[in-house]
């Protein structure tokens, strides 16, 4: 009988907090006879960008029974080992000094790591049980460990206790990199939903942090997720890789961002965001921050095991290029602050107010005229996340966009169908056919081409033209006509009164600066930059954003004003007519007397 491999086991010690330094060896107890490949990913799934983590990799060894075994790099995020006979162990210093939710971060406060950032994947090995040995830091023995990661049950040895370093386990190289870890001492807290552990948990200097307040409100976005999959069996859908599902979040002061993983998601959160106790009402940014959990949690059942077929599996060294991140980022972003009002976090006020929003930023950019959401969704990886000043003319957000299309799909179902369907029967039908009997590796991934055809199975409705036009088209959905039929009405106004250079402005090192210059606006036709310096609008001094208003309020509409910049360190003027300023503020208010078939938020699911 052939003897089947063995566990890989990658180790992981925070050994040089003060350098950012990780120190991790990788086991195999069989390597490849021919000299094992080794490869580290090039991206992290949910973040479409080719990163080349590698490059990060300070040192790497590798040795056989005690013995050097020579290694050589062949690509960017590859290297080989010579032959050898026996058990392999590689070594390797990896950087960590990334304060983001993508890669790895150390310091003498915390550590936190993606293992796309830490662990290397041996060719042909990749679907062995992975063991992962959580090595303290060597200057407190105060850190505990959170991650979704179960702990290993092994024979004869103690299983690392909740939150203590020791020993981990995932099926397969694929799971082990898709449960980051976070190291310290934060704030923590947990609660059930729906029968499921959840941990929340907070690094970062939060004074009097109201930890209760933000399980409380969690909580009833988790049941009401949970409820919308499975109202059957309240069946949470990580239970299948973990016994829990973590919410790590690094609190900076101006921090925003988050990264889906299969039972946990790694967040970014800004201080003044977050509630603390005693404070009568919560800041305003926390409805912010309670939107950007109710997305990254949606993830765990849309994207993370509904995915496209491109996705499955990933292949972690290129780029895996799909038309449909309009549906698997826009779609959770259309439900992510309505699952807010369906928990009851937020009033149906607060919610058009922020549909609002999304609305006019939309409107707000003339490239969704150039770019439809699956263009943009194809080019996630050269343009989307390559963005620069000129981005607002000539890229659409998949995201934002994809969450109005999400939206006009959901009103033209429900009154297409007499409210018998909406855009939640569709998502229920994904879950069951492409998502509930989930593959580790993803191989029931949807078509690239099946959406429209699976709407017409799951609800009777042809939606093959409005997808083509505003998915695939670049037309804009045509939301006052459907929003109508609900009872909510669409207003344009402008958010200023003063005169239009048709322009962005930022501060940059004290300086005011063209940030973007619009598409046939004024500043457009009369030669202005992006990366300008104002110094002078009709001889006057720009001191900052708030001067240049007040000067602009000296003039109205038609007039025209000389402008003075410097292009790098050239002088130059230009004399611009200014232009009323456009209506792209866009307000959503409830019809007056209107009998509503259903209530599009979801009272009728």
């Amino acid at each position: 009988m052939k003897k089947k491999p063995a566990n890989l086991l990658y180790t992981v010690c925070p050994d040089d907090p003060g350098g950012h330094r990780f120190t991790v060896s990788l086991d195999i107890t069989t390597p490849d006879p021919d000299g094992q490949i080794l490869r580290l990913p090039a991206w992290i799934p949910g973040s479409y960008l080719v990163r080349d983590f590698a490059r990060q990799i300070e040192t790497l060894n590798a040795s056989s029974r005690g013995k050097p075994v020579p290694v050589r790099k062949i690509d960017n995020h590859s290297w080989q080992c010579a032959p050898c006979s026996g058990p392999l162990h590689i070594v390797c210093t990896v950087y960590a000094w990334d304060l983001s939710v993508r890669s790895a971060h150390l310091d003498e406060t915390h550590a936190f790591f993606n293992g796309t950032s830490l662990f290397l994947c041996p060719d042909g090995l990749s679907d062995l049980p992975c063991l992962l040995e959580l090595l303290p830091p060597p200057h407190t023995d105060q850190w505990k460990v959170y991650t979704s990661l179960p702990e290993a049950r092994l024979p004869r040895k103690k299983a690392a206790p909740r939150h203590g370093f020791g020993m981990y386990m995932a099926p397969d190289y694929d799971a082990l990199i898709d449960h980051p870890v976070e190291m310290g001492t934060p704030q923590a807290v947990s609660f059930l939903a729906h029968g499921a552990t959840h941990e929340l948990v907070f690094t970062g200097v939060i004074p009097n942090l109201d930890l209760e307040r933000i399980a409380a409100d969690v909580q009833k976005i988790c049941e009401a997720q949970i409820a919308f999959f499975e109202p059957e069996t309240l069946q949470a859908p990580f239970l299948d890789s973990s016994n829990r599902y973590v919410f790590m979040t690094l609190v900076t002061d101006d921090g925003y961002g988050g990264l889906e993983h299969r039972a946990s998601t790694a967040l970014m959160a800004a201080r003044s965001h977050l509630p603390v106790r005693g404070q009568p009402n919560a800041p305003e940014g926390y409805t912010q921050f309670l939107g950007l959990v109710s997305h990254e949690y949606f993830h765990t059942w849309n994207v993370k095991r509904i995915k496209p077929a491109a996705f499955a599996p990933y292949d972690f060294f290129r780029e895996n290029h799909t038309q449909l991140l309009w549906i698997f980022e826009g779609f959770t972003s259309y439900y992510d602050d309505l699952f807010l009002l369906r928990a009851g976090l937020i009033t149906r006020d607060t919610y058009l107010k922020l549909l609002g929003k999304v609305i006019s930023t939309v409107h707000l950019g003339a490239g969704r005229h150039k770019q439809s959401v699956a263009e943009s969704s194809f080019d996630a990886w050269t343009r989307y996340y390559k963005q620069d000043e000129n981005s607002p003319n000539a890229l659409v957000s998949y995201y934002t966009k994809g969450s109005l299309v999400a939206l006009g799909l959901d009103l033209l179902l429900r009154s297409s169908t007499n409210d018998a369907h909406s855009l939640d029967t569709v998502m229920r039908f994904l879950w069951n056919r492409y998502g509930r009997s989930f593959y580790p590796d993803g191989r029931n991934g949807l078509p690239e081409d099946a959406f429209c055809a699976l709407v017409l199975e799951a609800t009777g409705v042809d939606v093959t033209e409005f997808v083509n036009r505003h998915a695939y088209g670049r037309d804009d959905v045509p939301l006052d006509t459907l929003l109508a039929h609900v009872g909510v009405s669409v207003h344009w106004d402008t958010p200023s009164a003063l005169p239009s250079l048709g322009l962005k402005l930022r501060m940059q090192h004290g300086q005011t600066q063209i940030a973007t210059v619009y598409d046939n606006g004024p500043a457009h036709k009369a030669g202005l930059s992006a990366g300008d310096t104002l110094v002078a609008l009709q001889g006057l001094r720009v001191t900052d954003m708030a001067s240049m208003d007040r000067l602009l309020g000296a003039f109205k509409p038609n007039d025209d004003v000389v402008v003075h910049v410097f292009r790098r360190d050239e002088l130059r003027a230009f004399q611009v007519n200014l232009e009323a300023p456009a209506p792209t503020r866009c307000t959503l208010k409830p019809i007056a007397d209107h009998e509503p078939r259903a209530d599009h938020q979801g009272a009728r699911s």
